[in-house]
């Protein structure tokens, strides 16, 4: 059977009813795809291309199909190696995106491309101006441990 686009609950659906999921892609611009996030997040054997983003996965988490003239023999021994071994290579999968790709770690993510599209070095810099200027308004003798103690709160 073949689907052309699906709504999202419907693409939820075929890939959690799938035994194992391929996802080969060449060429590649490099992106991160939110398919193959998806699908390890279901904790499902996956099979991706050895190149750009993909190839960087962990081993373990996803098998690597090399893109060259043994591509097929090379994915039909890996689909039966990814159904034989489909528990280990699912938890895996499921641990990875939960430690690199849960939602926290994302938000943090933007969050520290968004302050460094604001100003960066700059924005911290006067954040901690602030704080020691505070410091010294209300008669703090030592700012200067006040601002060590902001950078380790991570505040800034």
């Amino acid at each position: 059977m073949r689907e052309h686009y699906v709504p999202e609950e419907r693409l939820w659906s075929l890939m959690a009813a799938c035994d194992v999921l391929v996802n080969l892609r060449s060429p590649t611009m490099g992106e991160t795809s939110g398919s193959v996030i998806r699908g390890l997040g279901l904790g499902k054997p996956m099979l991706v291309s050895d190149l750009g983003w993909f190839a960087e996965l962990p081993d373990g988490v996803a098998l690597k199909i090399p893109v060259d003239e043994y591509e097929v023999p090379t994915i039909a021994a890996a689909l039966g190696f990814a159904a034989d071994h489909a528990t280990e290579l699912g938890e895996a999968a499921r641990a990875y995106v939960h430690r690199e790709h849960d939602l926290a770690r994302s938000a943090d993510g933007y969050v520290a491309a968004l302050e460094q599209a604001a100003g960066g070095d700059a924005v911290a810099d006067a954040v901690l101006w602030r704080i020691a200027e505070a410091a010294a308004d209300v008669g703090l003798d030592d700012a200067g441990e006040l601002v060590r103690e902001a950078r380790r709160a991570g505040i800034v």
